[in-house]
């Protein structure tokens, strides 16, 4: 029995060790079989990898393929710190580039910090002062001062051979230790390789970056800006995306919006024995931005406003007129094909233009009656209007208030020749009707906040009043008034209390274009690769409705239509033959001409919207140009500049026609 268990634990032992060997076999072959693997990824976890300086930016074209935005390409010389580099190491490097690097002498701060870093200050520092400091009496940064201080003219004469190794040796530690450093940009070829075939630790060649603008300053703006370095106000947000802080980075308008499509990825180098660089991956360059801008058509825009504010200029009682903007569209989509402000400045009889064209998305202004359309949709929607009725235009007398009427007497008008004519009574009486009553002489009106809501919520479903969203940062909304009375409602009514701007002007004559829908206005069409494919395309969506019937739509759009006849307010305004839709605007704006922040003078601001042709828009546009006007002048002529921008870019627009 003993015996037969003894064999028993013999033979369940030999079939332990048979399986434990079998196990280990089959590990080896495992391992074998997969070395190349195992040595990867070992590789991947010992190998030290660096990323080059930058990549190249995606270019800015317009919507036919013009370049508006390119790179070019600067031959430079960067340094990056690789592990276990010291600060002697470092100074042998600097004083290899010195007969290669174009670099001014190193300055004295610099040769004071190297004389500290040197530990050659220290005696500088007296016994008493180094008690203070353990004492906490002193601080680091107060002996640190005592010791620039202290430090003279001949004691940094040790440093007079050394004064350009120095500040190469400055720029190679100046910013943070992981940061890619330039050492110098835009080398010549020559130089170029035969740096790169010293063959130095941690020195890199490569082609920095910057914008190229072969169209000069037109759109610049707009266009944004590039800076080399993150903003210090926003690094954390840049560092928490995976950035740099010497990374290149758009910190304004499109550069700015679209800088996720836009940054290129960076080459990437392995750090190799005697800490040489190879590269391993090739930068990549961003993404393309595809606008639905048309450069051709942006160039004769800023031309003609250029020339027409000048030609203005020369006019009576233009003393505070100084600029005027202009946007163009598709109003079926809200694609913008061109936008533009100029100003003109005038120092010692010498005249030039500034291009104010943000301010299309962050200055407001007082419109006049070009808001008309939608204070009609607020008659119709609330049954304050009955169409086809006539009513003899005239004066509105509120309790309290002068009377308010319109710009001349237009005899009888109904909701579609109110429009063309532009009467101020009927929009009066319209916004009586909206309170619920009925206008009788000297009446008080009552009007609430609920009452100027009623305006404003309409308002706000054609863009007035509200952001766009235009892809654009930065975007303001205009001045919303909050005093509340009878008077400021029929002001409102015709577009005299709240301010808006340029671009919620285009959103709203787009939206009246589309009987109510409205789109935000773009300046996107698509993003492509470097290899051509799209990576984002605009879908232009519509995004509200008025909730006004097509009925009503019609009615309107046929009073915006003879704006443009022989009995309208813009008869005139466009190409000869030209179907139009849209309405003028003329304002009272209040400004400050002496700089102390009191409003001084009443000034005449005029306004301008349309879409064209009639009955298949392909263009609308919108011009805005304040204070052309003035109520002082030696005459009540009024430049009406508008016409002359409209008339002329009609002519460029449709001139196939």
């Amino acid at each position: 029995m003993v015996n037969c268990v003894k064999k028993k634990t013999f033979v369940t032992l030999i079939l332990f060790v048979i399986i434990c060997f079998a196990v280990v076999l089959s590990r080896l072959f495992y391992l074998q079989k997969n070395k190349t693997y195992y040595e990867n990824e070992l590789s991947k976890k010992t190998t030290t990898y660096v990323n080059s300086y930058e990549a190249p930016r995606g270019r800015i074209l317009d919507c036919n393929g013009k370049v508006i935005v390119d790179n070019t390409g600067i031959l430079s010389i960067t340094y990056r710190k690789l592990d276990g580099m010291t600060r002697a190491r470092e100074l042998e490097i600097a004083h290899t580039l010195v007969d290669y690097l174009d670099v001014e002498k190193a300055s004295r701060e610099m040769l004071v910090n190297f004389y500290i870093l040197e530990d050659k200050a220290n005696s500088l520092i007296t016994e008493e002062e180094n008690q203070q400091f353990l004492e906490r009496k002193l601080t680091l940064s107060d002996l640190e001062k005592l010791q620039k201080e202290r430090i003279t003219d001949e004691m940094l004469t040790i440093y007079n051979d050394l004064e350009k190794e120095i500040a190469i040796y400055y720029l190679m530690n100046k910013g943070y230790s992981y940061d890619s450093k330039i050492l110098q940009k835009d080398v010549s070829e020559s130089v170029y390789h035969q740096i790169i075939e010293l063959n130095l630790p941690g020195i890199i060649d490569e082609v920095l970056w910057k914008r190229e603008y072969p169209y000069g300053e037109v759109l610049k703006n707009i266009l944004g800006r590039v800076v080399n370095g993150l903003p210090q106000e926003s690094a954390s947000t840049y560092l928490s995306q995976g950035y740099s802080y010497s990374d290149s980075v758009g910190i304004s308008y499109l550069e700015a919006q679209y800088e996720a499509y836009l940054k290129g990825e960076k080459a990437v180098y392995r750090v190799g024995e005697n800490n040489t660089l190879e590269k391993i991956k090739e930068a990549v360059q961003g993404n393309d931005l595809i606008l639905s801008i048309d450069i051709e058509m942006q160039i004769e825009l800023e031309t003609v406003l250029q020339e027409e504010i000048i030609n203005v200029k020369k006019r009576a009682n233009t003393e505070y007129f100084t600029d005027s903007y202009a946007i163009i569209s598709d109003p079926n989509t809200g694609a913008i094909k061109a936008i533009s402000g100029q100003r003109l400045i005038t120092n010692n009889n010498i005249s030039s233009f500034q291009d104010v064209t943000t301010n299309i998305i962050t200055a407001s202004f007082t419109s006049g009656s070009i808001v008309k359309g939608a204070s009609m949709t607020v008659g119709y929607l609330n049954n304050a209007i009955a169409e086809g009725k006539k009513v003899k235009d005239s004066c509105v007398k509120l309790y309290l208030v002068p009377a308010k009427c319109s710009w001349k007497s237009l005899g009888y008008v109904d909701d579609i020749t109110a429009l063309a004519t532009s009467s101020n009574y009927f929009q009066f009486l319209t916004a009586i009707g909206v309170t619920g009553q009925s206008y009788s002489y000297n009446m008080e009106l009552n009007a609430t906040e609920e009452h100027f809501n009623l305006y404003r919520d309409v308002f706000a479903l054609y863009g007035l009043g509200m952001l766009t969203g235009i892809d654009l940062p930065n975007e303001k909304n205009g001045i919303i008034g909050n005093t509340i009375s009878d008077d400021l409602l029929l002001n409102l009514a015709i577009g005299q209390y709240d301010t808006y701007t340029p671009i919620q002007l285009m959103q709203y004559i787009n939206t009246l274009s589309l009987n109510g829908y409205k789109k935000t206005p773009s300046l996107m069409q698509s993003i492509v690769d470097n290899q051509g494919n799209i990576v984002a395309n605009n879908a232009y969506q519509t995004i509200s409705h008025t909730g006004l019937s097509d009925y009503y739509y019609d009615r309107i759009k046929s009073g915006l239509n003879q704006v443009f006849t022989t009995s309208g307010t813009a008869n005139g305004y466009l190409k000869v033959g030209l179907n139009a839709a849209g309405k003028t605007g003329t304002s009272e704006t209040f400004i400050d001409t002496n700089g102390d922040n009191i409003m001084d003078k009443k000034t005449i601001s005029t306004t301008l919207a349309f879409y064209a042709p009639f009955d298949n828009p392909k263009y609308s546009m919108v011009i805005v140009s304040p204070n052309i006007s003035h109520y002082d002048g030696r005459t009540n002529f009024q430049a009406n500049i508008n016409r002359m921008i409209s008339k002329r870019m009609t002519e460029y627009l449709f001139q196939e026609n």
